[in-house]
């Protein structure tokens, strides 16, 4: 049921902390939401049944990839409705139809690049630790498509590297090291391809995003500062919606960083996913306003 209203300007959005019908019994603590071309809603969780398929009304359509993944961490849909995700702790980025048959796997399962971080260490503050870029992957987290295919990883808990690969999986590129500099990161945790080709880094705990060429070239530094950005999404007006994990805010934002709207409150600390369907419905993923277990919270445009 809708609470509240929230936003400001054009962006003024009427909340629904229960839109998600998860069956009874079912446990999902989510942790992202992608959105198809068919405005079917995919949340991605550390439960029994880590990819759940609603509709629009938060009905569930069904679930796959039980026994799977070890730390369910981003999911992202691409244009031929391909199904995306990243297994944090397993090092890989997996490619499944929309009905869960794997189709692509980037990454050996379980591998740990030379970064300065203890391979014991499986922590969120592994970034802390890193005293150089390693090669892919060290605890990867967000990633992104280019228009002709090219996947951009943010590998972030452990390591402080962009990873660029071929459509097939090939791996073409990285750059970033450790710091606080331009081009440096601190936990890069999600990326996106903007419709200029530009890469926009969520430098997490730099409070920034970065924008750099595809081919790692650093370009800018976004004038708003966000507060630990979690994640990126575009909708294709070109307006930016991230979730500010360390804050608890929600924000929107142009795609030269200059902010439209914000919202949010402490309570809703690691907020931690985003996606946009095609009536401009915003999914976040966050806390509950009385606490507990993340789930995906619908903002419907008012």
């Amino acid at each position: 049921m809708a609470t509240a209203l929230v936003g400001s300007g054009t962006h003024r959005y009427e909340v629904n902390e229960e839109w998600a019908h998860i069956p009874e019994g079912w446990t999902a603590p989510m942790s992202a939401v992608a959105i198809d071309s068919q405005d079917r809603v995919y949340g991605f969780n550390r439960g029994d049944h880590p990819v759940i398929v609603f509709d629009r009304e938060g009905n569930c359509l069904g679930s796959w990839g039980d026994g799977l993944f070890s730390n369910a961490h981003s999911i992202r849909v691409d244009p031929e409705d391909n199904v995306w995700v990243s297994d944090r702790d397993r090092g890989q980025i997996l490619k499944f139809t929309p009905h869960g048959r794997l189709l692509l796997t980037i990454g050996k399962k379980g591998f740990r690049s030379e970064t300065g971080v203890d391979p014991n260490d499986w922590s969120s503050t592994g970034w802390q630790r890193v005293t150089q870029g390693g090669e892919p992957f060290n605890l990867p987290t967000g990633f992104a498509f280019s228009a002709s295919g090219d996947l951009f990883v943010a590998d972030g808990y452990a390591n402080a590297r962009v990873h660029r690969f071929s459509p097939d999986g090939q791996h073409l590129l990285s750059w970033g090291q450790p710091g606080t500099g331009p081009g440096q990161f601190n936990l890069p945790h999600d990326v996106w391809v903007d419709t200029s080709g530009k890469v926009l880094v969520a430098d997490r705990e730099n409070n920034r995003v970065q924008v750099f060429t595809q081919d790692g070239g650093f370009l800018s530094i976004w004038p708003t500062e966000l507060i630990g950005p979690a994640a990126i999404c575009v909708d294709k007006e070109g307006t930016v919606y991230i979730p500010e994990h360390n804050s608890g805010l929600f924000s929107i934002l142009t795609l030269n960083g200059e902010r439209l709207a914000r919202w949010g409150a402490p309570v809703h600390k690691s907020c931690h996913g985003v996606a946009v369907d095609s009536r401009g419905d915003v999914y976040f993923v966050q806390a509950a306003a009385s606490g507990g277990r993340r789930k995906v919270v619908k903002y419907l445009l008012r």
